[in-house]
């Protein structure tokens, strides 16, 4: 439309100053060639004339000039006036022109006469001017000898003002084909332009979605072509860095999956070894007794990592699945407290009745997680807040430690992530939150964590009643459901650090 405008734009301003030039010259040519060829009609007819008037002339021998004057044939009426006959104005057309009809200018220009000399032979000269009386006039005037008549001729010029309105009217209508062919001649000249680039930015759409094959048909040999030749090479060169990249994803998922697995074997058979050195422990030597228990402690906090590392598979491998039942949300989080002996700790305002088709396993990973941190690092006493919005459920943790620096939030849910980076040989893997969000998003909700006005953290679990997809109970997911079980078990100590 911007380049249609311009088009348009030029070709007016073009058309029109072509149009108005074309038009005052032809309209000063026809009125020109019009006035000169009555005035030297009018000069040669008066001359001829006026040698038949008798001296002393009457007003009947005026009135007969004028009409002898004004039928040269070139339509045009005479007046002719005698200062020695004031009261006589000799008319060929007495009913429609008189002295009166002359302006008074002109009167005096011919009543005035000029010094004679050798490039003025004259002392009295003929004088025009257009008027506008009933219509366009040009008035002709002047004195034949200086004790003669003054003559005055009327000429219209109506016909040259027709010619002249055709003219613009045809100037008018060669304008506006003028303008509709600029437009016309802009579509076409931007459909050159635009239909190529409007396929660049869908092909980019395209890629932008994720449709890595998307490419452009070159044609031509222009700055166009050349485009999407660039285009093409780029979409190319990304298609195959991402190919690359997916490949070293899937790699590393492979890897960590792999991991997990057989680590599990030997982890199986270390803990319970340690179950039995921790029972042992109270009776083994005082020298070795700390040693026993930091074995057991980090064989426990080695299968927790195994366990998170092969939930954290699942997830990106799209296999977790969702076993679903409707459930108390208030029972769900009770049991979840009781499971940990958190009563003390925890004030729960978790009205009964608010129900929710939900993965029971997979929401007490998250309750366990939000709660769990809340305790380690907010400190007691952490309040659970649950409340029913329309369709979705809302369930408030919040604790009454110093709160999240604000550097730390965006980061929260991030892998690994902590926030002491001094404190890497913490307790917690840095998978919990991620864990905790990701079980969420699978229910079709989500986790938000800030600070509260009085202080201290506070995350906000959303979930919807009832799941985009939920799974039949029945459904077999039995390598899911059995994996997860320690990620349930041990989410105590899947902590972020706030």
């Amino acid at each position: 439309m911007r380049l249609i405008a311009v088009f348009a734009a030029v070709a007016l301003v073009t058309a029109v100053s072509a149009s108005g030039i074309a038009y005052w010259l032809n309209r000063d040519a026809v009125l020109k060639r019009a006035q000169d060829t009555a005035l030297n009609d009018f000069r040669v007819s008066l001359t001829r004339n006026v040698s038949a008037l008798p001296l002393g002339a009457s007003c009947p021998d005026l009135t007969n000039l004028a009409v002898q004057v004004a039928s040269s044939g070139l339509n045009y009426d005479v007046v002719v006036v005698d200062d020695a006959l004031p009261g006589c104005v000799a008319s060929s057309d007495p009913a429609r022109f008189s002295t009166a009809q002359v302006p008074a200018s002109l009167r005096a220009a011919v009543a005035r006469p000029r010094e004679t000399g050798p490039g003025n032979p004259y002392p009295y000269h003929l004088y025009w001017q257009r008027v506008n009386l009933d219509g366009p006039y040009v008035v002709g005037g002047t004195r034949v000898v200086p004790t003669g008549p003054t003559a005055y001729m009327f000429k219209s010029l109506q016909n040259e003002r027709a010619d002249l309105n055709t003219l613009a009217w045809s100037l008018a209508i060669a304008t506006l084909l003028a303008l509709i062919g600029s437009a016309l001649l802009a579509q076409a000249a931007s459909a050159t332009v635009l239909r190529p680039v409007k396929r660049l930015g869908e092909a980019a759409r395209q890629l932008g979605e994720g449709k890595l094959d998307t490419r452009l048909e070159v044609e031509g040999g222009d700055e166009l072509a050349d485009l999407a030749r660039t285009f093409n090479m780029a979409a190319e060169s990304l298609s195959a860095q991402v190919t690359e990249l997916s490949a070293r994803e899937a790699q590393s998922r492979r890897f960590v999956a792999d991991m997990s697995h057989e680590l599990r074997t030997p982890l199986t058979a270390m803990t319970a070894v340690t179950d039995i050195l921790e029972d042992e422990a109270d009776s083994l030597d005082p020298m070795i007794e700390p040693a026993v228990r930091i074995v057991v402690s980090e064989t426990r906090r080695l299968s927790d990592l195994v366990e998170n590392l092969m939930e954290v598979t699942r997830f990106d491998a799209g296999t977790a699945r969702l076993v679903a039942d409707e459930v108390d949300i208030a029972d769900l989080i009770m049991s979840c407290i009781d499971g940990r002996a958190w009563y003390d700790a925890v004030e729960v305002d978790a009205p009964r009745g608010i129900r929710a088709v939900v993965d029971p396993r997979r929401l007490d990973v998250v309750f366990a997680n939000l709660i769990g941190n809340a305790l380690k690092h907010g400190g007691s006493p952490v309040r659970v807040k649950v409340r029913q919005t329309d369709d979705t459920v809302v369930v408030e943790v919040s604790d009454s430690g110093p709160g999240i620096p604000e550097d730390v939030l965006p980061h929260v849910f991030d892998r690994f992530y902590k926030a002491d980076k001094g404190r890497a040989r913490s307790e917690g893997s840095g998978l919990g939150l991620s864990i905790a969000m990701a079980n969420a998003q699978i229910h079709g909700g989500a986790i938000t964590a800030a600070n509260g006005a009085a202080g201290g953290a506070v995350f906000t679990l959303t979930l919807p009643l009832t799941p985009p997809t939920a799974e039949d109970p029945d459904c077999p997911d039995r390598q899911d459901r059995a994996g997860g079980a320690g990620a349930a078990d041990g989410a105590a100590s899947k902590e972020e650090p706030k």
